[in-house]
């Protein structure tokens, strides 16, 4: 591979990855607990929410990012959630998810950073949505509720061919 192929497969992660707008390095989400309730993103993004993690791209450096959110709840029952994303030396970012419950724990949802529809699916205090992204990007999240129903740990990863090209860790809070 040419070196200018090199450099623009980079760029193009890399913009893929800030489109994503997501942290690495938190605490990685561990395995349901007994004590912690089950996760509804319904209830738990219901207002203000504040994430702050570290991005890390492969071949790349670590980025903070900081995510300001804020959930409502469409008269259909949807969840919107509409987010602000900063990360250091970036505009701030804006996006939108538009998820909705489709029974047995399972939900689909638009996402203004996916190039296709998002899936999602909920075992006991773990969430799991899965969806495309620009650049040919999948992206595969996992957000564990905490036992107190106040914070989760999210662990996002980004893959482009089958392989991991980034990674974030944040840890979410519920601010009211």
């Amino acid at each position: 591979m040419f070196r200018s192929q090199k450099s623009i497969i980079r760029v193009a992660l890399a913009i893929g990855l800030i489109v994503i707008g997501a942290p690495v390095e938190a605490q990685a989400p561990g395995p349901r607990t007994g004590a912690a309730p089950t996760f509804r993103p319904e209830s738990f993004f219901l207002g203000h929410t504040e994430g702050t993690g570290l991005l890390k791209i492969v071949l790349g450096r670590r980025h903070s990012v900081r995510v300001h959110g804020y959930g409502r709840i469409a008269p259909d029952g949807t969840l919107i959630l509409d987010q602000n994303i900063e990360q250091a030396g970036k505009p701030l970012k804006h996006r939108r998810w538009v998820m909705r419950s489709v029974g047995g724990g399972r939900y689909t949802a638009t996402l203004s950073d996916a190039t296709g529809p998002v899936v999602g699916e909920v075992q006991g205090n773990v969430m799991n949505l899965d969806f495309p992204a620009n650049g040919g990007l999948r992206i595969r999240q996992t957000l564990v509720l905490a036992a107190d129903g106040q914070s989760a740990a999210n662990r996002l990863s980004i893959y482009k061919f089958g392989i991991v090209v980034g990674q974030l860790n944040e840890v979410i809070k519920r601010v009211d």
